[in-house]
């Protein structure tokens, strides 16, 4: 994996080709690999597929790690590092691979190994930042022992792929624990964070993504950079040009083609509760799915124990608190693949579709697609002639346009709101 000229990682060398039979089957975008259904349905046989959204899956629930100090060193409610530590304390496991803070002189974030409960602890928190699986593959190659890994959708899926073409991999990597993604950004969205919060890109030695108090809501996201001296700046992502999630800001295109949004082939998934009373707790929930009977039991057994404060919910709830992904990635995907495009066609579980939807929507899928793109390319263009100043105005411009058309207000809100009502009377207003 190679960094390109947008701050994103990208595969590299003959083995990469598309013709490539082991890279078709290894991609988990390519049209040639197994499905999320089929893995699925390979891992979990017993589990019902109750609901599209959400996969196969035996439970889900709502709340938190009881258990100090897993919930207050997360940026949720502390369930992900707590299963893997009670995977690894229950010899169940030799190790976790997941995503650290980097060393001095390297990324700002990569996957590592841990094999104690600290090391876990020290690499919770959310990292929106493009990092890859390959050196640690290799460290799993290498070294025998049983190991989990913590990802979102498509790496989990890429790691079932994986294990397929690999006996090793296949042997060694026995637990798949997911995280809910709404989208990957490119490192450009740090680079961004600095000249917002008045500091030098070249200075950031740390980047917290969600500084977490308990005392502000859930949802009151804080960027935090660190710089070369100790210092320390931050603010709140909405006071940001590019701080609206769903705009879309320096998003992966391969997003605009993932259908799904809770690591369906994990064995348990995670996400955040972003719904009332949930989300204003500054101190983090999280919602859960499981899908392995052996999660199900450490879960039961830590609800019973007091270690856990988890309560059951059904799949509508889960689906709510992850409305807005679910319609990127179920209608918004079905009026994508109706757009014309060169180069590899998508293979998803949703059909090309846009009966429907109306115009107003139909532009925001568009208006956010274009977010999506050109904020890379406006990026680069302000990092290379040293002017932040014009991609943080395009910035800006770009979202009065997506907050008219998403939220019905800002500037131009009340014009789309005047061709809504003529659209819908079937003529000019008079």
């Amino acid at each position: 994996m190679k960094w390109d000229g947008y701050g994103q990682l990208k595969p590299t060398g003959p083995a990469t080709h598309r013709r490539s039979e082991g890279f078709t089957k290894l991609c988990p975008f390519s049209p040639e690999s197994a499905n999320e259904d089929q893995i699925a349905a390979a891992r979990f046989p017993d589990a019902p597929h109750r609901d599209a959204r959400l996969g196969r899956h035996i439970s889900c629930h709502v709340g938190a790690a009881s258990e100090p100090p897993f919930r207050k060193r997360g940026s949720s409610g502390g369930m992900v590092t707590w299963v893997a530590a009670e995977l690894m304390g229950r010899g169940h496991i030799d190790g976790v691979l997941h995503v650290h803070p980097g060393e001095p002189g390297q990324p700002f974030f990569g996957y590592r190994i841990s094999r104690s409960q600290e090391d876990l602890l020290a690499g919770a928190r959310s990292r929106y930042h493009p990092v890859h699986l390959a050196e640690v593959l290799d460290q799993v190659r290498a070294t025998p022992g049983r190991y989990a890994v913590v990802g979102i959708p498509c790496f989990i899926k890429a790691v079932h792929l994986a294990r397929a073409q690999d006996p090793v991999l296949a042997e060694r990597i026995t637990h798949m624990l997911g995280l809910f993604c709404g989208h990957m950004k490119s490192a450009r969205f740090v680079e961004s964070f600095a000249w917002q919060l008045g500091a030098d890109p070249d200075r950031v030695r740390a980047v917290e993504y969600r500084l977490k108090d308990a005392n502000r809501p859930a949802n009151w996201y804080t960027a935090h950079l660190t710089l070369d001296d100790g210092a320390t700046v931050q603010n709140e992502w909405f006071h940001l040009a590019d701080g609206d999630w769903g705009a879309g800001y320096f998003q992966n295109s391969a997003c605009d083609f993932c259908d799904d949004v809770v690591a369906e082939t994990a064995d348990v998934s995670f996400g955040d509760a972003w719904v009332e009373p949930y989300s204003s707790d500054g101190r983090g929930t999280n919602v859960v799915v499981v899908r392995a009977p052996l999660i199900q039991r450490l879960i039961d057994e830590g609800v019973a124990q007091g270690r856990l404060d988890l309560h059951p919910v059904d799949a509508d709830f889960v689906a709510d608190t992850q409305a807005a992904g679910f319609r990127q990635r179920r209608e918004g995907l079905a009026y994508r693949l109706t757009w014309t495009r060169r180069g590899i066609r998508p293979v998803k579980r949703v059909a090309a579709d846009a009966t429907g939807i109306g115009w107003r929507r139909k532009l925001v899928y568009r208006t956010r697609a274009a977010i999506s793109r050109n904020s890379h390319r406006m990026a680069r263009l302000a990092s290379l002639t040293g002017r932040p100043g014009s991609y943080l105005g395009w910035a800006r411009r770009a979202y009065v346009v997506y907050e008219g058309l998403t939220y019905h207000r800002g500037r131009l809100a009340p014009l789309f709101d005047r061709v809504e009502r003529m659209m819908q009377r079937g003529g000019p207003e008079r």
